[in-house]
């Protein structure tokens, strides 16, 4: 991924956390604790799955959308590391 795409997926995740809580177009939600950040990248879209825990803005999987709908794999993936961070902050 080019440096401005980067620059442009960080830029949107900053503006979310400074702004939160938002709604569409830039940010939806998805299920359950699990939302997402859209960031238009030349013709295509980057999306970052991320929870809010206790003001935190937890991110937790990134990838270039190929189709309208979330894969309810992505999201499921999502979760999993919700719980892995989660269990991780009870230790």
């Amino acid at each position: 991924m080019a440096n401005a795409n980067r620059q442009a997926i960080g830029e949107d995740i900053a503006y979310v956390q400074y702004k939160w809580p938002i709604g569409k177009p830039r940010v939806d939600h998805l299920r359950g604790p699990i939302w997402e950040v859209r960031s238009k990248i030349g013709n295509r879209i980057a999306r970052v799955l991320f929870a809010v825990e206790e003001s935190e803005m937890i991110l937790l999987h990134a990838f270039i959308q190929k189709t309208q709908q979330t894969n309810p794999a992505d999201i499921e993936l999502a979760n999993q590391r919700l719980k892995e961070w989660i269990h991780g902050q009870s230790n």
